[in-house]
Order: structure tokens, then C-alpha cells, then sequence
């Protein structure tokens, strides 16, 4: 069963797994960097890591007119449930099998509000895995965290982490969260959005492939990368 990441900028990626099409923090109207729109991308599955607009972004918008499910910890899964798109509720630390293969919520070190002001509960990122027993890492937006150690214990094919400092992990953080998590692959994101997290990956992909194992595969917007 062929996988497919594609970036559509900022923090937003689509997954192609099999027949099933996942968006993760698919903001695209108000994105600067964004390859498409929130009109021309499916989605059967919407997980969303955390309720600040740069992330929630589009998922109402987009939910309601592909008919996907948004997963989301439960005071994101409430919020959107009142306003009429099917979810599923997780918290951190438990999973659930769903078509595309198993998901589990991670820590991760932020805040979260939802577009109305109230609490968005608990940030999150995602550790999916997939029907040939690969794993997928989405952080979301964090800080470093030590238990990235055990994240990384449970093999981490691909990694996805922000690099763009001030808001999340900077070049020098993320580094050791690579060191961390010991994936097969990293890609950075949440960066060169706006400039105030401008960086420059190409110098992070050296010091990564310098200093560990780990491939990084940086994505200009609209371009996919194949989990083989």
C-alpha cells in the first residue's frame, strides 16, 4: 500500500494512505505560503494538533464539505461537533484504529484556543501506524520535550517538525529532537511562513545529517514525499 505526504505549506500535509485521504492543520485561507486552497484539497480524516488559527484553519470549512471526521482532543472534537461536522475525541497518550491504521496522541508543549476564545484543551501531536507497520511522527507545535526519547523508542519512520523558533522549537531544539527520536526521515515545517519564523533549512539539513543518522527531505509547498 503506497504513502504519500504532501506539503501544502506552514503546517498543513496531506497523506494519501491507500484509498484514504488525511489532512494534519490544514490552514489555507490566510496563508501566505499555501499551494492550494481549502476548496481543491479531500479529505476522508481531518486531525487537528491544536485550536489556534493557523492550524484549526480551514478544518470546519473543509470538513463540512467532504463529509471527513476531525480528530482532535475532546474540547476541540466538542467545539467543532456543535457546529455540525462529524468527529472523534482523543486525549494524550490513548489510540484508535481507524481505515488508515492506529493513532495515538502525543504530548506536545504549546497553548490552544479556539476561534471563539474558549479552551482548546490540551496541544497535541500524532503518532500514526500505518498498515505496513510504519510510523508516522506529526508534532504539532512544541517546545522540546524529553519524552521525544520515548516517541522515538517506538521506531519513527518519518518525522514532521516545526523549526521556526519563537512560537515552537528553534533549528538548535529541534536538532536534539531529531537526535531524540532517531527517525529514518525528518521533515521541517512551521517555518518561512511570515518572518518572524523565518530559518534556514538547508543549513538545518546539514547539521542534522552531520550530527545523526536521519535523512531530512525538505518540501517547497506542493511537493509530496513517498513513504517506501
Amino acid at each position: 500500500m503506497s504513502t504519500t505526504l504532501t506539503f501544502y505549506g506552514h503546517a498543513s500535509f496531506g497523506l494519501q494512505v491507500g484509498q484514504q485521504h488525511l489532512l494534519f492543520d490544514p490552514f489555507f485561507s490566510g496563508n501566505p505560503a499555501a499551494s492550494t486552497s481549502a476548496d481543491e484539497v479531500d479529505a476522508d480524516y481531518i486531525l487537528v494538533s491544536h485550536g489556534h488559527s493557523d492550524h484549526l484553519g480551514d478544518a470546519l470549512r473543509i470538513a463540512k464539505r467532504c463529509g471527513a471526521t476531525v480528530i482532535a482532543v475532546a474540547e476541540i472534537a466538542g467545539w467543532l461537533k456543535e457546529h455540525g461536522v462529524k468527529t472523534h475525541a482523543q486525549h494524550l497518550g490513548g489510540g484508535f484504529t481507524y481505515p488508515f491504521g492506529y493513532c495515538k496522541l502525543t504530548l506536545a508543549l504549546h497553548g490552544s484556543d479556539l476561534p471563539d476564545g474558549s479552551y482548546g484543551g490540551n496541544p497535541a501531536g500524532f503518532l500514526l501506524t500505518l498498515p505496513d507497520e510504519q510510523k508516522l511522527y506529526f508534532a504539532g507545535d512544541t517546545g522540546l520535550f524529553g519524552d521525544m526519547r520515548l516517541i522515538g523508542d517506538e521506531g519513527v519512520a518519518l518525522a514532521l517538525l516545526p523549526i521556526g523558533d519563537n512560537y515552537t522549537m528553534g533549528p538548535a531544539d529541534a536538532l536534539r529532537a531529531v537526535e531524540f527520536l532517531r527517525p529514518g526521515v525528518v521533515i521541517p515545517m512551521h517555518y518561512n511562513t511570515f518572518p518572524l519564523i523565518r530559518q534556514d533549512a538547508a543549513a538545518w539539513k546539514r547539521q542534522v545529517e552531520e550530527k545523526t543518522d536521519s535523512q531530512v527531505v525538505i518540501l517547497q509547498p506542493g511537493e509530496s514525499y513517498v513513504l517506501t
